[in-house]
C-alpha cells in the first residue's frame, strides 16, 4: 500500500515535470490482466508516437503507463516480475523520450528508476551514461559505460560512447595542463 502511494506520487511528480494534466483518476481495483492490458496499450501508443517523432506526447503516454503500473495489487511472484520488466522498459523508453526533448534532468531520473529496477541493465547503463555525457558529467558517464561494456563487451554503441567520453576527458586534461603551464610560466 505504501509502495503504491510512493509510485503514484512519483508518477504525479513526473507528470508535473513534463507539464501534463493530472487527468488520471482511475482508482479502480482492476484484475491483473485488465490493468496489464491498459499498461501495454499505453506503451504501444507511446511507442507509436515516439516512432513518429512526437516525443512530448510519447513521454506523457509512458508516464501514464507507469502510473498504471503503480496500481497493481496482490501480485504473485510471477506477476511481480512481469510488472518489474514492463516498468524497466517504460523507464528506459521514457529516458530516451526525455533525452530527445532535451529534458536531461527528467531523463536522468527515468534512467535512475530503470537502474533501480535492474542495476545490471546494459541499456539502462548506456542511457544514463549518454545523459551524463550530454550533461558534461564525464566521470559518471565513464563509470556507467564501463559497467555496460563489462556486461556487453561487443556492444558497438557502448564502444562508440566510451571513445567519445575518453576523448572529452583527454581534452579536459590537456586544457587543465595548459592552464597550469600558463600559471607557472
Amino acid at each position: 500500500e505504501a509502495e503504491m502511494k510512493a509510485e503514484e506520487e512519483k508518477a504525479k511528480a513526473e507528470r508535473d515535470a513534463a507539464g501534463e494534466e493530472d487527468d488520471d483518476h482511475d482508482t479502480r481495483r482492476l484484475p491483473f490482466s485488465r490493468r496489464m492490458e491498459i499498461v501495454q496499450k499505453n506503451k504501444a501508443e507511446a511507442n507509436e508516437l515516439f516512432s513518429h517523432k512526437n516525443f512530448r506526447h510519447a513521454a506523457a503516454r509512458y508516464v501514464k503507463a507507469l502510473s498504471h503500473c503503480a496500481k497493481f495489487f496482490d501480485l504473485t511472484p510471477g506477476q511481480d516480475e512481469e510488472v518489474r520488466a514492463v516498468k524497466l522498459s517504460l523507464n528506459l523508453n521514457l529516458a530516451l523520450a526525455y533525452t530527445k526533448l532535451e529534458k536531461l534532468d527528467n531523463a536522468l531520473r527515468a534512467a535512475d528508476e530503470a537502474l533501480a529496477i535492474d542495476a545490471t541493465s546494459t541499456k539502462g547503463l548506456f542511457r544514463r551514461a549518454s545523459i551524463c555525457y550530454e550533461q558534461k558529467k564525464y566521470d559518471e558517464a565513464k563509470r556507467d559505460v564501463a559497467k555496460a561494456l563489462a556486461a556487453a563487451p561487443e556492444d558497438a554503441a557502448c564502444k562508440k560512447l566510451s571513445t567519445r567520453i575518453e576523448q572529452q576527458l583527454k581534452r579536459q586534461k590537456d586544457k587543465q595542463k595548459k592552464m597550469a603551464q600558463k600559471m607557472f610560466a
